[in-house]
């Protein structure tokens, strides 16, 4: 068995298998991405790169049924999102596009000596790619369309449950114009990816996926003296400290945790309410989380077996160490889990301090700001968060105290095409999107004229 295939987790089903690639296949994609970095990108403009962007935002449009489909079977993603992915991955390529003149001018510098200095931003080589399955377009998207831009060439290596969304984002670059060699799709094994890492030609990688992935890739580069961004897990909070509208915050708590089935690492998985509103939010928030239908498609299967099994244990673990389930039964069927609420959770039980990667929130209250961050802070992760508060001074001062990448005021869901995406801790570093994404993997080259 192909390390990657096709298995639809709706059905079990294996609908298709490829095979990994050759070692003749590994050098192929290097030699051809080096080759053409140094034939094309770096004797073309970014507005002349921008411009092939620019067509793959719309084949992204005109694709988006095709594609959705794809990724339905693949990840078992509800079709109406995977449409919806495949809508914001254009939106993404087209904001870098639009934007990328803009982005990538050239920087002046104030110098004492009055000299004139200035940054130039160009690209720096080939740079790897590695991408998860919960997102197959999106975050190739935010990856790989600034690079291409910058004047980099990328080579990709997907999830193993994801070729066809793999062969059909290389075919879309290729159609839009990308000449063969900008972007190469390489099934790769997990051994092949350390000796792309290591190869000379390969100039940095990024990798979205797992903690224990980013660490190992982290190492790998780091031998290699390959610069690497690394987005990681998360175990958002979510944080209702002041509201007049307990049903935009159920509202949004909802969203935040339920999208894409809960496979979100930036998802609201630890809900955190003041005690003044916590019965009243309780109630609401578990009738809402029983009322998740999937039947309906308000949430899809878990993406494979093993990540049923992995969210099972997990919450089967937190149940035997005293936690209680107030909403679901821990008991899918088949790949289908039933949205879960647990609570009664202390700093002792081992899922105080897990990602879960899936359908289950976990409830707290708290009695005080400090106690909401001091509950925010204690996890290893620190990637998103949420801040309900009619207050907003208030929501930004507990903002400024919390461990985290991103505070978002007001609601969940307010990530945009070109807005910055990224963590600390153990949820990784560098960032995706906007023009801080945009320059991740940029050859910042100093100019400076006599006088």
């Amino acid at each position: 068995m192909g390390t990657f295939a096709v298995i639809n987790p709706a059905t079990g089903e294996k609908l298709a298998e490829y095979p990994d690639a050759t070692a003749a296949d590994i050098e192929a994609a290097l030699a051809s991405t080096q080759q053409t970095y140094q034939e094309w990108s770096r004797k073309t403009t970014v507005a002349e790169r921008a411009a092939l962007a620019k067509r793959a935002a719309e084949l992204f449009d005109e694709r988006k049924d095709e594609l959705g489909a794809i990724i339905n079977r693949e990840m078992g993603k509800p079709l109406d999102q995977s449409i919806g992915e495949a809508e914001f991955s254009g939106a993404i390529t087209a904001a870098f596009a639009d934007n990328a003149e803009k982005w990538l001018a050239d920087e002046p510098l104030e110098v004492e000596d009055g000299l004139k200095t200035f940054f130039r931003f160009q690209g720096t080589g080939v740079i790897l790619g590695i991408m998860p399955w919960n997102y197959p377009y999106y975050q190739v998207a935010r990856f790989a369309v600034p690079n291409l831009i910058l004047g980099n060439t990328i080579v990709l290596k997907h999830a193993a449950q994801c070729p066809e969304s793999a062969l059909a984002l290389e075919q879309l670059f290729l159609d839009a114009g990308f000449p063969k060699g900008a972007y190469v799709n390489v099934f790769a094994t997990h051994d092949q990816v350390s000796d792309i890492i290591a190869d000379d030609r390969v100039q940095g990688v990024s990798l979205t996926g797992s903690e224990r992935a980013g660490a190992i890739v982290a190492e790998q580069a780091g031998r290699a003296l390959k610069k690497c961004v690394l987005e990681l897990g998360g175990s958002d909070v979510f944080l209702v400290l002041d509201s007049a509208d307990l049903d935009h915050a159920v509202e949004h708590a909802v969203g935040g945790r339920m999208e894409n089935t809960g496979q979100a690492c930036n998802g609201s998985k630890r809900i955190v309410v003041m005690d003044k509103y916590f019965d009243e939010f309780s109630e609401k928030f578990q009738a809402a989380i029983a009322g998740q239908s999937y039947t309906d498609g308000d949430f899809g299967p878990m993406s494979s077996d093993a990540a049923t099994k992995t969210l099972a244990a997990q919450v089967q673990g937190a149940i035997d160490q005293g936690a209680e389930v107030v909403v679901g039964n821990n008991t899918p069927e088949g790949n289908v889990y039933t949205p879960s609420i647990i609570t009664n959770i202390t700093p002792a039980m081992d899922v105080y301090s897990q990602e879960l990667f899936g359908p289950v929130a976990q409830l707290y209250k708290v009695s005080s700001d400090e106690e909401a961050i001091q509950l925010a802070n204690s996890s290893p992760y620190g990637l998103g968060s949420v801040i309900i508060c009619d207050d907003l001074d208030r929501a930004e001062q507990v903002g400024n105290q919390l461990d985290v990448g991103m505070v978002f005021i007001g609601g969940a869901g307010l990530e945009g095409a070109d807005v910055p995406f990224g963590g600390v801790k153990k949820s990784g570093y560098g960032r995706e999107l906007g023009k801080v994404g945009m320059l991740e993997f940029a050859n910042k080259k100093l100019f400076r004229y006599a006088g």
